[in-house]
């Protein structure tokens, strides 16, 4: 018998640079988006198709270092976040980061807005002008005699949940973004739910530092 592999062989059982490295690559490629932040069908189409043919392998995967794959086919995202198994010995890998108070607030205005607009039946894209946020958000700040000095503080509060992934800076002038939808996932029907109550306590906040 001779030492060279037949064509049959190698169908078989695959070369070094056959089909079963080239979905090693692929399943590699996507688990390093998703540890990476957020993966959008609309931004990132060749990921977005790999993480769909690969989904029962990228679950497997994830799931042995303590982590859950979220992906929402009709929204068009998915994300990693820390399993919740409270009897895992795996150390945590996602470290939680609580939010600041006018964070928290602008994420929940903008989840209310996107429920607004979800209902009124109009564009499926939520687009917020500077001004919209600032008029959203200035009735719970302090410091709202000084337009420069809030517009500044609403920027930066802006900039932080661009951060996060919840809104998207688009290009143009006046400047403008779009609230991901992802943002349901943060904010969700719980609480929505009391979203009233919340104001109270934001708005309480906001005028017990003035």
């Amino acid at each position: 018998m001779s030492g060279e592999i037949t064509s049959e062989q190698n169908a078989l059982y695959g070369s070094n640079n056959g089909p079963s490295d080239e979905a090693d690559t692929a399943l590699g490629t996507v688990v390093i988006h998703l540890m990476k932040g957020v993966v959008y069908r609309d931004t990132q189409p060749s990921v977005w198709q790999q993480l769909q043919e690969l989904h029962a392998r990228v679950i497997d995967y994830v799931n042995v270092i303590g982590m859950d794959l979220t992906l929402d086919e009709a929204e068009g995202y998915a994300f990693l976040k820390q399993t919740n198994d409270e009897t895992s010995e795996l150390p945590k890998l996602v470290a939680r980061r609580p939010l600041s108070f006018p964070v928290s607030l602008l994420c929940v205005l903008l989840r209310k807005k996107m429920v607004e607009q979800d209902a009124g039946g109009g564009e499926s894209r939520l687009i917020l002008s500077r001004e919209q946020i600032v008029e959203m958000m200035r009735v719970f700040l302090p410091d709202r005699a000084n337009e420069a000095r809030l517009f500044d503080q609403i920027d930066t509060h802006i900039n932080k949940v661009t951060e996060f992934g919840f809104l998207k800076k688009l290009n143009g002038t006046p400047p403008a973004w779009e609230v991901r939808r992802i943002i349901k996932a943060l904010v969700d029907a719980d609480w929505l739910a009391d979203f009233n109550e919340k104001l109270k306590v934001y708005r309480n906040h906001a005028e017990s530092i003035v």
